[in-house]
């Protein structure tokens, strides 16, 4: 659990990093796995 919320953590400073610069598909791509990370972290919160 704990790898998975650094993993979490760092898409969400490369989201905010490309957000900043204005590379909207790569934001985009860096939010995709964020929501990736936290739906695994819900279901091992379930589990």
């Amino acid at each position: 659990m704990n790898k998975l919320t650094q993993q979490y953590e760092n898409a969400k400073n490369q989201a905010m990093k490309f957000m900043q610069m204005g590379e909207i598909g790569a934001y985009l791509q860096a939010l995709a796995e964020m929501n990736k990370y936290k739906r695994m972290m819900t279901v091992l919160a379930y589990n």
